[in-house]
């Protein structure tokens, strides 16, 4: 198991503290210092079934307003500022769940 985790995060926070007290073991990713490459954001996405847009923080500085909905362009993006990535993302085997 591992967590993309954003210390920073209040929702990340809780999300590792619930692995914590369940004792389960897992990896801690910190995704912001440890940037997933395009390849592992697109595993972890179709692990999700989800297009990056659909994870993407709107909120974020680097969110592109005008990005076409086009896959490769948007994880090409989000690996560049991984700020924009939604947290935390919990990856168990052959699945992935945000934990919010």
């Amino acid at each position: 198991m591992e967590i993309w985790h954003n210390p920073r995060c209040s929702k990340s926070r809780a999300a590792k503290q619930r692995l914590d007290d369940s004792n389960v073991e897992y990896t801690e990713r910190r995704y912001l210092d440890d940037v997933p490459t395009a390849e592992e954001l697109d595993h972890v996405l179709q692990l999700l079934g989800k297009h990056p847009w659909e994870i993407a923080r709107a909120k974020e500085a680097a969110y592109p307003k005008d990005l076409e909905h086009d896959r490769a362009k948007w994880i090409a993006h989000m690996v560049a500022n991984p700020s924009l990535i939604e947290r935390p993302i919990i990856i168990d085997g052959n699945t992935a769940r945000i934990e919010r």
